[in-house]
């Protein structure tokens, strides 16, 4: 395994945090080890700290000379990253460290996702508590977990330990833009419970991958395919014309990720029927994604599976089920030009025992449509018998007009650049939304670095880009 190899990067202090970072397991749900990195930090140091229950970690830092008596500002990032891997990778995330790679401007993990989002935040915060040349208010440095799946870090933050009311948010990945706005979302659970019965004939596995992936928030119009969505199609289109039974079906691993790859493992009587069926489904998909998904596959196979499967009733209700559950973009903004107002994405499809469970990741930028589009599943649901649960929903974070921390962002930005900060919305949910919930007349914005295709294997961080913004970031504090 690579280490060190960030050593001789600029801005070095930041990339130093960084490396350590991804050297320890830190997925959501699995921080453990990135809560204690802060505060150790914060021990070594003899900055005075704060850690809950849930892991999140703030770390406080006076003023520089001179600026002791100043309103503090609040640096934000999550700790957690999604964890995703090429296909057939045997790389362990709960033990391993990543495996750093540098090709040209670019950093990214070998084979897994590079967690720059938004590892790269609390790399810059860290770097920030570090480096006592900078001029600089006081600093609440906040450290949360679980924004990738819940926001329940942000959430379960005693508000009450931060004094400051002005946040830089580094969760962005487009480098020159400013977020001031984001999507409001939900979790949604709909769950099958099926009757299983002993197999009888052949067992066949199908697999629908080669996907392109991506951000479900980002990345949601940009056409690319949803892995359990087409298989769902696939499977209802098979049972449209033939007889089988489902004994098991997986796919995805974050809800908030479009799916990559997902298989099911079916028994049929006729296995010339099925290899039909999916050999002119896999020449149907490749034509209908030829430009978005180049390298789209639909195969059969034959497997060893279980001796149980779903009896005929649950598997042809279960196709039809996830055949008829939405995708994608639901409308589009009336007031703000290419922007996502409303989508969902089923992330993950499990199989466990006798229930088959679907997760969506639930977006809008309006309250009454996210409530609208979760009231169509739970009916879709009904229609086919399965239940529904609705948790970790997070408001929308809307825009503020007239911020004193925005015209101070794109003013530096101008000064230093020469050109106009694009300053816009996201279809993304962001911790802004929550900690303007929490502290009342918070001003708070969002950037960051370019990071490419987070949330794949192909993720990557641009270091030109870090470099710059980490010299924006130490003008703006500066400034403000």
């Amino acid at each position: 395994m690579n280490r060190k190899i960030l050593s001789d990067i600029e801005p070095k202090n930041v990339m130093r945090f960084f490396e350590a970072l991804s050297a320890v397991p830190r997925g959501s749900g699995k921080t453990a080890a990135a809560t204690a990195l802060c505060v150790g930090f914060a021990k070594e140091r003899g900055l005075r700290y704060y850690t809950d229950s849930t892991g999140n970690v703030v770390i406080y830092k006076g003023g520089s000379a001179g600026r002791e008596n100043e309103t503090p500002v609040i640096i934000q990032g999550h700790l957690d990253m999604v964890w995703e891997k090429e296909a057939g990778s045997d790389f362990d995330f709960e033990t391993q460290g990543l495996n750093l790679e540098v090709n040209g401007d670019y950093i990214s993990a070998a084979g897994t996702t590079l967690g720059g989002d938004d590892g790269i935040a609390v790399a810059m915060a860290l770097a920030v508590l570090d480096d006592d040349s900078l001029s600089h208010p006081p600093v609440e440095a906040v450290f949360t977990v679980d924004e990738e799946t819940s926001m329940v870090g942000a959430s379960a933050l005693d508000a009450g330990v931060l004094s400051g009311r002005r946040m830089l948010n580094i969760d962005s990945e487009e480098e020159g833009t400013l977020l001031v706005s984001c999507a409001g979302g939900a979790r949604v659970d709909i769950l099958f419970d099926g009757s299983l019965t002993e197999a009888g004939g052949d067992a066949f596995k199908i697999t629908l991958g080669g996907l392109h992936g991506g951000h479900s928030g980002t990345e949601i119009d940009k056409g690319y395919a949803s892995a359990n969505k087409l298989l769902g199609e696939a499977l209802a289109t098979l049972y449209d014309n033939c007889d089988y039974h489902i004994a098991d079906i997986n796919g995805g691993t974050m809800d908030n990720a479009i799916t990559r790859e997902c298989s099911c493992v079916i028994y049929a009587e006729n296995p010339r029927s099925v290899y039909d069926i999916i050999d002119g489904l896999n020449n149907e998909f490749k034509t209908r994604y030829s430009e978005t998904e180049p390298t789209l596959y639909l195969t059969v196979s034959p497997c060893e599976a279980p001796g149980k499967c779903f009896d005929s009733a649950s598997s042809k209700t279960l196709a039809y089920l996830l055949n008829e559950l939405p995708y994608g973009v639901i409308s589009m903004s009336r007031n703000i030009e290419n922007l996502v107002e409303t989508s969902l994405n089923l992330g993950v499809l499990r199989t466990d025992d006798a229930t088959v469970s679907a997760t969506f990741a639930v977006r809008s930028g309006v309250d009454s449509e996210k409530e609208k589009l979760i009231k169509e599943l739970e009916s879709i649901a009904a229609e086919f018998g399965a239940d529904m649960k609705v948790y970790g929903e997070y408001p929308a974070w809307e825009f503020t007009e007239n911020s004193p921390l925005q015209k101070t962002m794109t003013d530096v930005f101008y000064e230093m650049y020469g050109g106009k900060m694009n300053v816009a919305a996201i279809h993304a949910g962001l911790e802004c939304g929550i900690f303007c919930g929490k502290i009342k007349g918070l001003d708070c914005v969002s950037f960051g670095p370019d990071i490419l295709e987070i949330h794949t294997p192909r993720e990557r961080l641009s270091i030109s880009s870090v470099e710059r913004t980490w010299r924006y970031l130490i003008k703006v504090l500066e400034r403000i």
